[in-house]
């Protein structure tokens, strides 16, 4: 899948994270991550990221998080709706989504 369009997923609340995805001019992909535990959990958090972008084939894009503490299932799931809008994606591959 390639990214088309800006997307957002997410929210700032508590236990949650704000997900930004965007085609990226360079043709890389950049990964941005801002969270409040990031000493604790920053290598979790860019793990899953990674395996979830991996999953969905995606290989160059601007994919910007802001995580207040969310659990790995809420940050695969917000990946990705996010890519998913980006993409512009109507129909869903459900075994991708696993």
């Amino acid at each position: 899948m390639k990214l088309i369009n800006q997307a957002v997923d997410g929210t700032l609340e508590s236990s949650d994270l704000l997900v930004k995805v965007a085609p990226n001019p360079k043709g890389t992909l950049e990964l941005v991550i801002k969270s409040e535990v990031m000493k604790q959990f920053g290598k979790q958090i860019e793990r899953v990221v990674a395996d979830t972008l991996k999953q969905l084939s995606i290989s160059e894009g601007l994919i910007e998080i802001e995580d207040k503490g969310a659990l790995d299932c809420v940050i695969k799931a917000r990946v990705q709706a996010a890519v998913l809008r980006g993409c512009g994606q109507e129909q869903l591959d459900w075994q991708r989504l696993s």
